[in-house]
């Protein structure tokens, strides 16, 4: 079997940031329904070893597989980060690299890179089909754009997440927002990330989203018990986190 096709798309201008690429994924199409789609932060790491410094996560392999056993899979695009921007560019608080401009490349998304997307690709605008990613930073703006703006992303995979930027403001921010009609949120930490600090905040995180009404199916919160904070613990749990938001299409 030939290995699976990324698409190599751009560069793209982005508005206030650098010019970047963006790379999809397309899975095997078995039903005449249009796809869901995964938009997913930090796209160097995501499918190939060579962009990324420390070996991709093989999203097309997974795909590829997934599909092969008759899953429902998400056509996946890769937003590349933009090198020294890239905190700045995923915070949407104030750190020490800037201002926190994510909700200019939320702009982006919406405005310029979705409609691409939808275009060219035939993916499916229903915010129950539509999830966002990312780990790390990506992972503290994968739970931001949801929330933010549910109305389009209405999945979110949240790979631990840098719950720690901006002195823990997205506790507080998350309280000022209303729970979307549609949300489902896949949350991991590892134990030795920040000496445990990770997966104790991702606790407390997801702790706040039962406390709001989220249940098994529209949340799953995973401790790994000897994940660390690199490429090769990420790549171990994607299969699994796109299962969660994919599997089936779901609405609350």
């Amino acid at each position: 079997m030939s290995e699976p096709t990324v698409h190599l798309l751009g560069p793209f201008h982005v508005p206030g940031f650098s010019a970047r690429h963006v790379r999809v994924y397309v899975p095997p199409r078995r039903s005449p329904a249009k796809p869901p789609v995964l938009y997913l932060f930090d796209g160097q790491n995501l499918f190939h070893d060579e962009p990324s410094f420390a070996g991709g996560w093989h999203l097309h392999a997974v795909g590829a597989r997934l599909a092969a056993r008759g899953e429902r899979v998400p056509v996946i695009v890769g937003i590349d980060h933009g090198g020294h921007e890239r905190i700045d560019e995923l915070s949407p608080f104030p750190t020490k690299s800037g201002p926190g401009r994510l909700e200019l490349l939320l702009d982006w998304m919406r405005g310029g890179l979705g409609p691409h997307i939808e275009h060219h690709f035939g993916v499916s605008t229903d915010p129950a089909d539509t999830g966002v990613g990312g780990s790390s930073m990506g992972g503290l703006a994968a739970l931001y754009v949801h929330l933010r703006a549910p109305d389009r992303f209405g999945l979110a995979m949240s790979m631990s997440p840098s719950l720690q930027i901006g002195r823990g403001a997205l506790f507080d921010w998350i309280e000022s927002q209303p729970r979307p009609r549609v949300s489902r949120i896949y949350l991991d930490a590892g134990a030795l990330e920040a000496g445990g600090g990770l997966l104790r905040a991702a606790e407390r995180l997801a702790y706040k989203f039962v406390e709001r009404g989220y249940d098994p199916h529209s949340l799953k919160f995973v401790a790994a018990k000897r994940g660390a904070h690199n490429e090769k613990h990420w790549r171990r749990r994607a299969p699994g986190a796109i299962r969660f938001l994919f599997g089936r299409k779901w609405r609350r």
